[in-house]
């Protein structure tokens, strides 16, 4: 018997690399829209489920897929905080991730925002659109080998960022409460408040943790960073208070702030709005006004080909894993 598997979140430019990559020639029934409470019935007839972030695999869907008789509810992404692992524990539904994948993605996106509002090309672009070729002080910069990035999670995104930003001649400061030897080359690790004190651009590469690290990018972590620094978080929104942000930019306490990510991002990323009056979280709505001080992307980091590429053999490799020898390396469970 084919085994059936329904993936969700599926772009259209995603649909040949799912096809292309199907090795195991699993029988697809490719999604282009997140895992909600409306579609969960897209799932039933189904063996397996593949989510990507944002899908909401929550009790109530969870229990759907329960007595639609699947038994595996994978993601192909890193994070897993969108599905309720204890519901899976209690309905012995098992649970598999992406461990990794290109570092590169989300270490270049991140060193694509930083540099973008170094050296104010949103700006100035944005006046030359409109015919306006005039050169004013907005549009001048330091050099980014006479800056210092602060890299807060060395972690393998981390350490690429660091590389790449070492090879534009840039001085790289480092926090992490596991250091990586192979980061030591390239960085110098300090206390996470010297690094805010020193850096020019402060970028997030570390995992959130519910109830750990919630808005951890505050008012008081902006007040300890430098004077006119840039800031760049790709990693999760729940890590950041959007308001503080705000306050921030505003104030002129930061210079810019890049970030692909948003506390409850589903209500916002993947939509499109007529109107900034319709989007639900309304400081959203304040940051993205104040561009081109602050760049925002909807959750790309890993839109690349490399990435996608390895997010979907890993998945595939994971189930085949599970079907062959009834377990997978890359399972996770409830604590």
């Amino acid at each position: 018997m084919t085994l059936k598997i329904v993936a969700y979140g599926v772009r259209p430019n995603e649909v040949e690399f799912f096809h292309k990559l199907n090795k195991y020639n699993y029988e697809l029934k490719l999604v282009e829209e997140l895992l909600t409470h409306d579609n969960i019935e897209t799932a039933e007839g189904q063996d397996v489920v593949l989510l990507r972030g944002n899908c909401v695999a929550d009790r109530q869907n969870l229990e759907k897929i329960k007595s639609y008789g699947i038994k595996y509810v994978f993601t192909r992404t890193v994070g897993f905080n969108h599905i309720d692992l204890e519901a899976c524990k209690e309905m012995n539904l098992m649970v598999a991730r992406v461990p990794a994948y290109s570092p590169n993605s989300v270490a270049e996106l991140s060193l694509t925002l930083a540099m973008m509002l170094l050296r104010n090309t949103a700006y100035t672009t944005n006046k030359t659109k409109n015919y306006n070729f005039k050169v004013d002080a907005q549009m001048f910069s330091k050099e980014i080998r006479n800056c210092k990035v602060g890299i807060i999670g060395t972690g393998k995104i981390g350490l690429t960022e660091a590389k790449l930003f070492k090879g534009l001649g840039a001085e790289i400061l480092g926090n992490d409460p596991y250091p990586n030897e192979n980061a030591k080359e390239i960085l110098k690790y300090v206390e996470l408040d010297e690094l805010l004190k020193e850096s020019d651009i402060v970028s997030l590469h570390i995992p959130y943790f519910k109830g750990e690290n919630d808005e951890l990018i505050n008012k008081n972590f902006i007040s300890k960073m430098k004077d006119g620094a840039i800031l760049i978080n790709t990693a999760r929104g729940e890590l950041q208070n959007n308001e503080d942000i705000y306050d921030a930019i505003k104030s002129g306490k930061l210079a810019g702030f890049g970030t692909d990510v948003f506390p409850n991002e589903a209500n916002t990323f993947f939509k499109e709005f007529s109107s900034g009056d319709e989007m639900e979280d309304q400081s959203v709505r304040r940051l993205v006004d104040l561009y081109p001080k602050v760049l925002v992307t909807p959750h790309v980091g890993s839109n690349t080909d490399e990435a996608l590429k390895n997010m979907i053999e890993i998945s595939y490799d994971n189930i085949n894993e599970v079907l062959t020898t009834g377990e997978t390396k890359n399972a996770i469970e409830a604590k």
